[in-house]
């Protein structure tokens, strides 16, 4: 929840100092997408994988074991509410 809040603080930036709706969408739900992918990275290495990269392959952060519903909804929850807002603001 505390995602969305932000994600929503960061597009209001942009769109009410430069109207830029759609990017202050992107920009926010990239931001959290690249996070919980690296935290998921971080969770499959440790758990799979040894505890050393070198180990993981180049798909292990995007293995379905890799990710929990919490990791899911904290990039999912922000970005489907960025997408709302920039659908109703433009």
């Amino acid at each position: 929840m505390i995602h969305a809040v932000a994600a929503l603080l960061f597009q209001f930036a942009l769109g009410l100092t430069f109207g830029l709706w759609w990017l202050g969408a992107c920009a926010a739900a990239g931001f959290f997408m690249g996070r919980e992918h690296a935290q998921a990275e971080y969770r499959v290495i440790v758990a799979y994988y040894g505890g050393k990269r070198a180990n993981m392959p180049w798909y292990g952060g995007f293995e379905p074991k890799a990710w929990t519903s919490k990791g899911l909804l904290d990039w999912l929850l922000p970005a489907g509410a960025t997408l709302v807002v920039a659908i109703c603001l433009t």
